[in-house]
């Protein structure tokens, strides 16, 4: 990587942890609801992944975690009361599984665009496996650390659900599904055309060669 790739992968960086933050502390970064909130901050996590890469994806996870913990500091009466009830078992299952989460993206998007190449069809995966893993992560985490409590057990009874996974079906349905969408919608248009802008040169190069062995086999 030369000078000029490692300015502006610190750069984009810079101004995806600045969007992280400038997000927390409006309505569009958590969106509040009956039990968790709907969360928008995956969408510059999986922008800073595919066109960075996982380790930059796993730091922005990292924002994106201490943010989600922040908010439990009397920001979210949810968040504010898994604090209270254990603030270290909060503390991970805030941060550890958006971390996990940003890092995953990174490397599904690296697999992906050596098979798929560069087709659209890979950002929109990386886009939407953002929102899946960042439910499935936090859910596990959630169930793992405060399933039992009564604060958690009170949403079971009150949803309905007779086991676990029932519960989490039930507790983060819509939520994951309202994430899944705009990350395909907005994740996939602004990634891909980051991604395009960034590897202009590397692009033309490799349609070029493309062009050279279509040109030679006929």
């Amino acid at each position: 990587m030369n000078k000029h790739q490692k300015i502006r992968d610190l750069v984009l960086f810079s101004i995806l942890v600045a969007i992280i933050i400038v997000m927390s502390f409006t309505p569009l970064g958590y969106i509040k609801t009956f039990g968790l909130e709907i969360t928008l901050l995956v969408i510059p996590v999986v922008i800073g992944a595919i066109n960075l890469g996982p380790k930059y994806g796993a730091l922005l996870g990292l924002a994106f975690g201490l943010s989600s913990f922040f908010q439990c500091f009397g920001f979210s009466a949810f968040g504010t009361t898994l604090f209270g009830i254990n603030p270290w078992y909060t503390a991970f299952v805030c941060i550890v599984p958006r971390t996990l989460m940003g890092f995953l993206v990174g490397v599904i998007f690296k697999v992906l665009n050596k098979v798929i190449k560069h087709d659209v069809v890979s950002h929109i995966i990386a886009c939407v496996s953002g929102a899946l893993l960042n439910t499935i992560f936090f859910m596990t985490a959630f169930c793992l650390c405060f399933y039992n409590t009564e604060f958690v057990q009170g949403f079971r009874d009150a949803l309905g659900s007779s086991n676990a996974l029932m519960f989490v079906i039930l507790f983060v349905g819509i939520n994951g599904l309202v994430e899944a969408i705009v990350n395909f919608v907005i994740g996939a248009v602004v990634s891909k055309s980051l991604y395009y802008v960034f590897n202009q040169r590397k692009l033309r190069e490799e349609q070029k060669e493309q062009d050279i062995d279509i040109t030679i086999e006929n």
